[in-house]
């Protein structure tokens, strides 16, 4: 699992005058482990002039081959999973981070002294964090819900009045107010757990499960934040539960909230788009909004692709054209446009939402909300 830790150390590292290596390597399905070794070697075989280069320090010449021997060990030991792997090395520093995208990015090695996080951020952005409590007057044991995977983060167990005879001469109303002010206090306790996790984890989700008449009494505890987290509830009896059936609830939430917001993105872009706003609709015009460098967001209908040309020089994209308006260049062909829109959007701090939900993004393929009015196209 990517944790919110590894990825705070990862974009806040500094090279201190020592470089960092930061490497995209996009792995397919189909793709055999010796293509990938191959395009691996291949980009890092392009540090080694900077690692022999005698006009360098020496620490950074060492550093720098470090961090290609260990690469280039890497590839003989991890078969790495469909989609991006991604490789932060700064030997000198003890830097050494592999992290696994579940979508693919272009392939690049770059060296800096800082990481080169702009793709991974811009990929992580599309998937929330959620954080998972299954909740009795008793106990609460908590998860981690990120990329697919669930893991364990804490339980919280409290005293609880099991019996009414519990204080045996006890009026049965004093009895069933020491039970609820153990509930309450359990909930408070649960609460406190629950917003240190969140403002350390970085979670954007919360996610509830519990007994039908349970869960509504702890939300009443919820702070405003917390409140303002939750994707949704569902009924559980944590205390035999099995840790699938939590899984599955979890799932369904996280992927009828992804949905929704997704639906209004779209909504809120083509709103907008219709007013004269800031925002563009359809490919042509979204090609053009990111040739000038003026996407914000960009929202892609999920799966879709279309052949187009670009020009190198300029950055320059549209569906056809053998020459660049811009800078009179010859264009390539691109088998797919809409994947170099999605690498020039991101290489501009832009961000990326790949639409699944059913909208009218379906008949649009692109829509964008714009940094400032295009200018007219050429």
């Amino acid at each position: 699992m990517i944790a919110a830790e590894t990825i705070n150390r990862i974009i806040q590292f500094q090279g201190d005058g020592l470089p960092v290596v930061s490497l995209y390597v996009p792995v397919g399905l189909g793709v055999s482990r010796r293509e990938v070794h191959s395009r691996v070697t291949s980009l890092v075989d392009r540090l080694e002039p900077l690692a022999k280069d005698r006009s360098g320090e020496h620490e950074r010449r060492m550093s720098l081959r470090a961090d290609i021997e260990r690469i280039k060990e890497r590839l003989g030991e991890e078969r790495w999973q469909p989609g991006t792997t991604a490789i932060f090395s700064c030997s000198a520093r003890g830097l050494y981070e592999e992290i696994s995208l579940p979508r693919r990015v272009r392939d690049r090695i770059v060296v800096d002294e800082t990481a080169f996080a702009r793709p991974m951020l811009a990929v992580l952005d599309e998937y929330h964090r959620s954080c998972v409590v299954a909740i009795d007057k008793a106990s609460a044991q908590v998860w981690e819900l990120y990329l697919d995977e669930m893991r364990d983060l804490t339980r919280v167990r409290d005293r609880v009045l099991r019996k009414r005879d519990y204080a045996a001469g006890l009026a049965e109303d004093r009895v069933r107010n020491k039970a609820d002010e153990l509930s309450k206090r359990h909930y408070r306790r649960v609460v406190e757990t629950l917003d240190e996790l969140l403002r350390v984890g970085g979670y954007d989700l919360l996610i509830i499960g519990g007994h039908d008449y349970e869960v509504p009494a702890f939300l009443d505890f919820l702070t405003h934040d917390l409140r303002g987290r939750v994707a949704g509830s569902f009924s559980i009896d944590p205390t035999t539960a099995p840790l699938a059936e939590v899984r599955a609830n979890a799932d369904s939430i996280v992927q009828r909230y992804e949905r929704a917001e997704e639906q209004r993105l779209v909504a809120e872009v083509l709103e907008r788009s219709a007013a004269g706003g800031l925002a563009a609709v359809g490919l042509g015009l979204c090609l053009w909004a990111g040739s000038a460098a003026a996407i914000q967001k960009l929202l892609v209908q999920e799966g879709a692709t279309a052949p187009g040309v670009v020009c190198d020089q300029s950055g320059w994209l549209a569906l056809d054209g053998s020459t660049c308006p811009v800078c009179g260049n010859p264009t390539r062909r691109a088998p797919d446009v809409i994947d170099e829109l999605v690498e020039a959007v991101i290489a501009e701090g832009g961000s990326i939402n790949h639409v699944k939900a059913d909208t009218e993004l379906k008949d649009r393929t692109l829509a964008a909300t714009l940094r400032f009015p295009l200018p007219p196209a050429t």
